[in-house]
């Protein structure tokens, strides 16, 4: 379908079998009475209900996805995890799994992580949102557990981890930074400690034996980057949220 908005499509995760997306702000997109501008998918943004709908009924035409097949998560920060075999909205979760042909699954990220997983072989997918505290509380080796269980394998997972807050922009206090490993943390280059949380969540993968050749993690940082993506950390209130998806489809 040709559209006027933009969607990063990791290579590693776009096939016959598994396809996925990440939107982009695209600031010049502006619904009818939007209050923020852009494609704005954040449940827990300033925005009108309508609008949102709205927005998600394009983000299901531009992937070519009925809104009954999407799971979309209330996210909490935490790490809980649903196995998904229809789409809805799902409270206090903040990551999912599926083994079900025709299923999309959906995170809404501004400066946090959103990991994709996909074994295309044994036809599981996952999505995790990892903020420092989901990385923390082990959202995305949570997740891959989960897709373990469904019959996936670890040497087949391919991985992509979205544009989220870096380093150089991630300054947090003494008590946050206490909980990630010290090599993640710079406590010399700044005032106070920045931490890696791209870093983290790259360990974390590798810890479990995903092959270095399927992580494919976007170097980019939602801050640095006013045109391209929302920041909270930037815009506060006026924040909008971008939008990870990945897709099992009806591929025998």
């Amino acid at each position: 379908m040709s559209s006027k908005l933009d969607f990063i499509r990791p290579k590693n995760l776009n096939e016959a079998r598994i396809l996925s997306w990440f939107t982009y702000k695209n600031p010049d997109y502006f619904a009818q009475d939007s209050k923020i501008p852009g494609l704005n998918i954040g449940f827990n943004s300033d925005e009108s209900q309508g609008v949102l709908l709205h927005n998600i009924n394009v983000l299901s035409q531009e992937i070519g996805t009925k809104i009954s097949d999407i799971a979309l998560a209330e996210q909490i920060h935490g790490s809980h995890i649903e196995l998904i075999s229809k789409g809805g909205v799902y409270p206090n979760t903040d990551g999912f799994v599926s083994n079900k042909p025709g299923m999309a699954l959906a995170i809404q990220v501004a400066d946090c992580g959103a990991v994709l997983f996909g074994d295309s072989k044994n036809k599981v997918i996952g999505a995790a949102h990892a903020g420092w505290r989901g990385a923390v509380d082990k959202i995305v080796p949570k997740t891959i557990e989960k897709m373990l269980e469904l019959g996936a394998d670890i040497k087949h997972i391919q991985v992509f981890v979205s544009p989220c807050i870096a380093i150089h922009n991630f300054e947090v206090g003494d008590e946050v930074a206490s909980q990630f490993p010290d090599e993640l943390v710079d406590r010399k280059s700044y005032s106070k400690p920045h931490l890696n949380l791209k870093g983290l969540i790259q360990l974390q993968l590798q810890k479990l034996g995903i092959p270095s050749r399927n992580i494919n993690i976007d170097s980019r940082c939602t801050i640095d980057h006013e045109n391209l993506f929302y920041s909270y950390r930037r815009e506060k209130k006026k924040s909008g949220r971008m939008v990870a998806v990945i897709k099992l489809s009806k591929l025998k």
